[in-house]
């Protein structure tokens, strides 16, 4: 029994705090700490719709998995429960209150966009060998994470 007498504003702020716990057989892939929050502001849970919300967590997924690679390999993002195929992800946006949209390419190239209801969310991160022609993997996690900061402060 824990016996911690926490003040109100401290039982608001924990439930507002977004948390993830994850252990790996290898432990270069938790490359994210305890803390995969870290330097993106996040708006407390309960002033987010549920597209925000999938989309922010979303974003921290694609940057802690982006470093766990290296300078050849891009992350890009597998359907599951179809053969849709693969998307290269080079942006991610929402539609409030509930939709969540990839755009990217597929391994030959074609355009391809997804939009998904936050209900049937189910991507898998994949490791793509990067663009031959692309001096340095493109880090899309990272310019997510950096535009997340901006619009949380306006």
């Amino acid at each position: 029994m824990d016996d911690k007498i926490e003040t109100s504003a401290e039982a608001l702020e924990d439930e507002a705090i977004p948390r993830c716990h994850e252990v790996h057989s290898d432990p270069e892939r938790c490359k994210g700490g305890k803390d995969v929050t870290a330097g993106v502001k996040l708006k407390p849970v309960v002033q987010k719709s549920p597209a925000q919300w999938a989309y922010e967590r979303l974003i921290l997924y694609i940057q802690n998995f982006e470093k766990t690679l290296d300078n050849e390999h891009e992350v890009a993002m597998g359907f599951t429960g179809g053969d849709a195929g693969i998307l290269r992800i080079e942006g991610m946006g929402y539609f409030d209150p509930d939709i969540v949209t990839f755009y990217g390419s597929d391994p030959v190239g074609g355009k391809t966009q997804l939009v998904q209801h936050v209900s049937q969310l189910n991507v898998m991160l994949r490791a793509l060998p990067k663009k031959v022609e692309e001096a340095a993997p493109n880090r899309i996690g990272f310019r997510l994470a950096a535009e997340l900061e901006k619009t949380d402060e306006v």
